[in-house]
């Protein structure tokens, strides 16, 4: 294998562990789609080091020739889309649908997938969030307050803030707007239960898929990802109920949660 191969395989094998990494993938995928499509395109020695920040990928062949990649990568959203996209294509190249320059190419795309649109995303998270709410013992009324109020909480997301405040920011203030929205309607009469509303609608702010990845990453040994994934879900949390408690004290309610 000449070295130019060699490091387009690299680079390959890499560039699929940066995309399922930063779209929340588990840390046992991400090592196991790296080393699967170097094993596919016969790399040498390849090791892998995973954690939930950061990748560090390495490769040696015989004499001295050594190949080193790291990156950081931050923490993000879970993006299901592009590790589907990433897994599937990794099993493609098993079968040998795709040379290294194709694979490149088809990760590229993959890179460039859109979100959803940004409608798609506020709907969603109000009919989530009426969903929840009736699930959890709500009425009609109750849901569809909840479904408001979980519609108004993404536009407040996605239109407001739109990335310019810290995660801790964004979720407090969420929590707030999502209290003092439903406090408005169980006092305007538009709803009966306060606490199945506001539980309803903040539960799109809830990142469960960051805590289940968490819960896989300690069941798969891996404890450093687990425990910063961990760690992640919790200031969330915490976040969310200082904005719903700071709330309830502004407006002198206690008990009726």
């Amino acid at each position: 294998m000449e070295d130019k191969e060699r490091e387009l395989i690299f680079e390959v094998a890499g560039m699929a562990g940066d995309i399922l990494l930063r779209s929340g993938a588990e840390i046992s995928r991400v090592d196991e789609t790296m080393r699967r499509i170097a094993c596919a395109y016969e790399l040498e020695n390849v090791s892998t080091f995973v954690l939930s920040n950061g990748i560090f990928l390495t490769s040696e062949t015989e004499g001295s020739n050594h190949q080193v990649r790291v990156r950081h990568i931050p923490l993000a959203g879970a993006r299901l889309d592009r590790i589907d996209a990433v897994n599937e294509l990794s099993r493609e190249i098993e079968l040998g649908f795709f040379t290294p320059t194709e694979a490149k190419a088809k990760l590229k795309e993959i890179e460039k997938l859109p979100q959803k649109p940004g409608w798609h995303q506020i709907l969603a998270a109000g009919i989530g969030s009426g969903a929840f709410c009736f699930l959890f013992g709500g009425d009609v009324l109750d849901s569809l307050a909840a479904f408001l109020a979980g519609f108004i909480l993404y536009l407040y997301v996605l239109d407001v803030v739109k990335g310019r405040l810290s995660k801790i920011a964004t979720n407090a203030s969420g929590g707030a707007l999502v209290m003092a929205l439903t406090l408005l309607f169980y006092r305007l009469g538009f709803g009966h239960h306060l606490d199945l509303m506001s539980v309803g609608a903040l539960l799109p702010l809830i990142p469960g898929v960051a805590f289940t990845n968490s819960i896989r990453d300690f069941a798969d040994q891996d404890y450093i990802a687990g425990a910063v994934r961990l760690l992640d879900t919790l200031i969330v949390i915490f976040s969310i109920a200082l904005g719903v408690g700071l709330m309830m004290m502004w407006c002198g309610i206690g008990g009726s949660l």
